[in-house]
């Protein structure tokens, strides 16, 4: 049994050790990528800083306190050692640390991320699953009509939908924002995440308005979600249902409830971990839109709104981020699929 038990440890530590080894590689190929991309842009970051009409002399010393006067090579020698001291530089908009903005404006988009994750995972799933048991029927044709739409529509297309009907035609939501004007201000910063901040303070009528405006944004971003979700797992069902395990456990007279969740499902929910993993990171990475139709005070909107007005380092600290958010969550997928599934082992 020891053995047993130390070899199963081993063959985890090996799976860990061979997810694990992938990480520096990818994170400096994405660092690589988002360097380059700010350098091949036609803006000019001194320019944002110093203005359209600087003299020649300020936009020299300010191109000189960047290093932008310093080849390819040592410019992102200097980027990485800043980025291994956390400094992603000052951002011209707000002028306040990179870092710091991020760190202000990242609760928000992951409040919303995971709003809308839970509603995917809630609707999607259950939808899957029931399709798969009933191919070619109406709930399944209604189904394939409802993922294809949700994979079809922009996202800011269905932000300005439900803005019309749900805001402006029946006033049953609120419009943008993250919280009613009569409320801001007035919830303590203890998350960053308003609505589990005012839950925290035991302010419900902040509550309760926060809530509101979260629901429009977070169901657009679960339709996106959902879609993927939905169309995964039916297709995960099909072919576990047509295995000839399922096949045996049906002869044997196992209920038809017990062989769809504990048979069929039991066998899938390991594959579903990384579609779940790569919704949530697509749901960060989307949200940059819904963001900009809810005017919601995300990461998002921070992005855009730098992009808008030429703050490159913003820019780039941003991305730099969504994009380690995106490697670390298909990473971590990756390794429990290792972990939990010993066929991959």
């Amino acid at each position: 049994m020891k053995r047993a038990f130390g070899g199963r440890g081993l063959s985890r530590l090996r799976a860990l050790s061979a997810g694990a080894a992938s990480i520096p590689v990818t994170l400096f190929g994405l660092i690589l990528v988002t360097f380059f991309i700010g350098r091949v842009m036609p803006i000019d970051p001194v320019i944002a800083i110093a203005g359209d009409h600087a003299p020649p002399s300020v936009v020299a010393h300010i191109r000189a306190e960047l290093g932008l006067d310093k080849s390819l090579p040592v410019q992102f020698l200097i980027y990485l050692r800043r980025l291994g001291e956390g400094n992603l530089g000052d951002s011209v908009m707000t002028s306040h640390a990179v870092t710091a903005d991020i760190l202000q404006f990242f609760p928000r988009t992951f409040e919303l991320a995971t709003a809308a994750i839970i509603l995917a995972i809630l609707l999607g799933v259950p939808a899957g699953v029931l399709a798969a048991a009933r191919p070619g029927s109406r709930f399944d044709h209604f189904v394939r009509v409802v993922s294809l739409s949700g994979q079809s529509i922009p996202v800011f297309v269905l932000g300005l939908l439900f803005l019309l009907v749900f805001y402006v035609k029946l006033g049953w939501l609120p419009g943008s924002g993250q919280i009613g004007v009569a409320y801001e201000g007035m919830v303590p910063d203890i998350t960053g995440m308003v609505v589990v901040d005012a839950a925290l303070a035991g302010d419900w009528g902040a509550f309760q308005s926060a809530f509101a405006h979260l629901v429009q944004p977070a169901l657009v971003l679960a339709l996106f979600s959902l879609a993927y979700i939905t169309r995964m797992t039916r297709a995960y069902m099909l072919d576990a249902l047509g295995s000839e395990y399922i096949v045996t456990a049906r002869a044997k007279g196992v209920p038809e409830r017990l062989v769809l969740w504990r048979h069929a499902f039991g066998n899938i929910a390991v594959g579903l971990v990384t579609v779940l993993a790569l919704a949530y990171a697509s749901l960060l990475e989307g949200a940059v839109l819904t963001e900009t139709v809810f005017t919601w005070p995300g990461l998002g909107l921070y992005l855009t709104t730098s992009l808008l007005n030429a703050d490159m380092n913003a820019v780039l600290g941003a991305t730099l981020v969504i994009g380690c958010i995106y490697v670390g969550l298909n990473l971590l997928a990756d390794l429990a699929y290792r972990l939990l599934d010993p066929r991959v082992r």
